[in-house]
């Protein structure tokens, strides 16, 4: 079966549904004041300013095969940059919007890139300051950055601005020879030692995983809108616009998660995408907004969370559901769901989950107010979709595997998958590709899940080391860890945050070289516990951890740790007899210490009924 490719499917969209505001944008006023105004672009608008731009990569050398980095917020322009890229026969390198200056080079450089796109004034100032890592990079391209723009940059404005009939015409026969089978993207995703690997996903993987994992979406291109926030270097979020680009849909682009609350009022979105944490993030809103009433509208509100805890079996599983505990829904639906669905524009009807795993609690809970979250599980090596509950929903399960994809479970439970959103291996890293595909397209995924009798998959456990953060964030914990033992004041580490909000670390302080400075800081440690409450150890340790981490990008980073008085050793089972970390043990052993770094953060949670 032929999917085309990605070039194709857009002219096909722009040509059979049209779209006046096929991506809506927010224009912010002079000097960042003000509500702004939402903008649209016409699919026919887009189509030209594709051809233009792919023209003009043509025009500066970029061949088929050719490497183009694309380093950009969610925007209008990051779109019409990977269609030109991708129409020019090239192959689209996403970066991080907020990716530090070291990964952002080592991705270029891997990539061997020939030219980068670049839009924001934030962004090509960030590419710009670090231009002498990447000198391979032959051209820069910048949108929207402002007046001052160094000579050596080519500005995107000018680049299309003559675009036309021709450009399109030429953009149609280009995109005509490109393959389905041919390379259109490498993802750069981390590994468990750090190094970023680049997934190799072609023109199928993306175009089946956007037909086969959203053939349930019942849509209307002449009124949906979807909201468009996740990361578009990160596979889910581009995936998902692809599909929704393809079937006519608005996309509404925004720049970053503050923005969200205010674009869902403005917007009134009915299609989005998000992760857990941001699901997680409205409920703790919710209660907190709840609960600072007072009296009778304070009763009111908890009344109605009981009402949802009972109701959840009938909204969320369709169980049975007697005359009063309708009567006492609608009526709670009326005082005070109603209002939460209103907070987020009022006409959600289709929203996905993935990126990491959704609590069934919180699922339901949604369900049961009437914003129903479609859970779903993939990876950036399978394009991402694996399995979905779009089409038939069970909360708790990541659904069914989608149309052509294959699941299986190994004989440890590891689950593994074959399929055509399967990508073509790691660049440049045959040993890392055979490590996890085989030669016969079944893929190693590393999580560890079971099916049940009806064809539902669940994820129970995670074979890797990476972590994975409550925003879908991955994070190797290895190499953090290898520099905080370069200092003379640490002596282990062990870093958490699996499915956390954010990333914590267990010290074990270097207690002699700490002992040798206690002079200068004017203390005796009687013992290592004491040493280990002292808050100017605590401080000095805080240097360290700035200090060696400060590379990192922001969702890396340490945002704070505790000092723990005893080596990690295979004696107390925490490494193993070739010295490598026991991170359940670990995590087990300090479930107490860990808690207590997230407790002032901690969020409520849907009541878990038994």
């Amino acid at each position: 079966m032929s999917y085309g490719t990605l070039p194709s499917r857009l002219l096909n969209a722009v040509d059979q549904t049209p779209n006046p505001r096929a991506q809506m944008f927010r224009r912010v006023p002079a000097g960042g004041q003000g509500q702004g105004l939402w903008e649209a672009i016409p699919s026919a608008e887009m189509l030209r300013r594709v051809a233009g731009l792919s023209t003009a990569l043509v025009e500066l050398g970029v061949k088929s095969g050719d490497r183009v980095g694309l380093f950009a917020p969610n925007c209008p322009e990051w779109h019409i940059a990977d269609f030109a890229i991708t129409g020019a026969g090239a192959v689209t390198v996403p970066v991080y919007f907020k990716e530090s200056p070291e990964r952002m080079a080592y991705i270029l450089n891997h990539a061997e890139a020939r030219v980068v796109f670049a839009a924001g004034v934030t962004q090509a100032k960030h590419l710009l300051n670090c231009r002498a890592q990447f000198p391979g990079v032959e051209h820069i391209i910048v949108a929207n950055a402002g007046p001052d723009l160094p000579d050596e940059c080519l500005r995107y404005d000018a680049l299309i601005a003559a675009a036309g009939g021709t450009d399109i015409a030429s953009y149609r026969l280009r995109a005509s020879n490109i393959l389905p089978g041919q390379l259109s993207s490498i993802i750069y995703t981390s590994g468990t030692t750090g190094v970023p690997k680049g997934v190799m996903l072609t023109h199928t993987n993306f175009c089946s995983n956007a037909i086969d994992a959203c053939a349930g979406l019942k849509i209307s291109t002449s009124s949906d809108i979807a909201l468009s926030f996740l990361p578009l270097a990160h596979v889910y979020g581009r995936l998902l616009d692809y599909a929704f680009l393809f079937r006519g849909l608005s996309i509404a682009y925004v720049e970053s998660m503050d923005a969200v609350a205010q674009a869902l009022l403005e917007v009134c979105p009915s299609v989005l995408a998000a992760v857990p944490r941001f699901f997680e993030k409205i409920y703790a809103r919710l209660m907190e907004e709840g609960l600072k009433n007072k009296g009778f509208r304070r009763a009111v509100f908890q009344w109605s969370m009981g009402v949802a805890n009972r109701a959840a079996p009938w909204r969320s599983a369709g169980r049975h559901a007697g005359p009063l505990l309708r009567l006492q829904w609608a009526l709670a639906d009326k005082l005070v769901y109603s209002k939460v669905r209103a907070g987020t524009g009022g006409n959600l009807r289709i929203v996905l989950s993935g990126g990491a795993p959704l609590s069934k609690a919180l699922g339901e809970f949604f369900w049961t107010i009437g914003i129903p979250i479609y859970q779903g599980y993939g990876l950036t090596e399978t394009s991402p979709v694996v399995s979905s509950n779009l089409q038939s929903n069970r909360i708790g399960s990541v659904g069914r595997p989608i149309a052509h994809v294959e699941v299986k479970i190994a004989a440890d439970g590891e689950v593994i998958v074959k399929g055509p959103c399967v990508m073509q291996g790691y660049y440049k890293n045959p040993e890392a590709t055979r490590e996890v595909l085989t030669e016969d397209g079944w893929l190693s995924t590393g999580d560890i899940g079971y099916l049940d009798s009806g064809g539902y998959l669940y994820i129970t456990d995670r074979k890797k080391d990476l972590i994975k953060t409550a925003a879908g964030k991955f994070v190797a914990p290895q190499p953090m860890e290898n520099a905080l033992k370069t200092s003379p004041l640490i002596l282990n580490a062990a870093v958490v945050g699996d499915r956390r909000k954010f990333i914590v670390a267990l010290i074990v302080p270097n207690f002699a070289n700490l002992a040798a400075r206690a002079p200068e800081l004017a203390v005796f440690f009687r013992t290592v516990s004491e040493m280990c409450a002292d808050d100017r150890v605590h401080k000095l340790i805080e240097e360290e951890v700035v200090r060696l981490t400060a590379h990192l990008a922001q969702y890396e980073t340490i945002k704070r740790f505790a000092l723990v008085p005893e080596d990690f050793t295979p004696e107390n089972g925490a490494l193993t007899y070739t010295m490598k970390l026991k991170r359940r043990v670990v995590e087990e052993k300090y479930r107490d210490v860990i808690e207590q770094l997230y407790a002032d953060v901690a969020e409520p949670r849907p009541m878990i009924r038994e």
